[in-house]
């Protein structure tokens, strides 16, 4: 196995991802700007080649099954061994992509769209409505109006209770 690169958050990773010449991603389940669960949706969705082990320091039921949700091969607590983590490195290569878990057994689904999970991990990161527009592309309107609908889809009135949601929801540690 060689590392062929390394990411500071998960935007870059995204983009490492999309770049070609990667084989096995390593994300971690908390990554700054995007989650290693977003990362690994969308890899997924547009280059489905790119297997992905998820890496976290959470040995919890819930990360497990939203990144396999997400098309991760596997999920690997940081407290395992450097020989078991090579292991789940290997299985994750060998291993047919894993059968879709159904909605069923998280409870029920989060009313955010992809990108409003994204607004709303940035906001919680304390980025400003320019630096989020600049890091996603967008509008600084559309970033307001992205904020307003997550407010109102979630009954919440500000930064802080968006923060304390998205904590809660696992986007950002606390």
């Amino acid at each position: 196995m060689v590392v062929a690169a390394e990411a500071g958050d998960g935007a870059e990773a995204l983009r490492i991802g999309l770049g070609g010449g990667i084989d096995l991603a390593i994300l971690d389940v908390a990554m700054p700007r995007l989650t290693g669960i977003q990362v690994a949706a969308e890899l997924r969705r547009r280059v489905p080649e790119v297997r992905v082990l998820m890496l976290s320091v959470h040995d919890s039921e819930r990360y497990r099954s939203e990144s396999l949700r997400a098309g991760a091969a596997g999920y690997v607590v940081k407290t395992v061994a450097a020989a078991e983590l090579a292991a789940a490195c290997r299985a994750a290569m060998s291993r047919d992509p894993p059968a879709r878990l159904p909605d069923s057994d998280e409870g029920p689904p989060d009313p955010l769209t992809p990108r409003e999970l994204q607004v709303l991990k940035l906001i919680a990161e304390a980025f400003t409505s320019d630096q989020i527009a600049q890091a996603l592309v967008i509008s600084r309107r559309t970033v307001d109006h992205h904020r307003a609908h997550i407010l109102a889809k979630l009954g919440l009135r500000d930064r802080v209770e968006l923060t304390r949601y998205a904590i809660r929801r696992g986007l950002i540690q606390p």
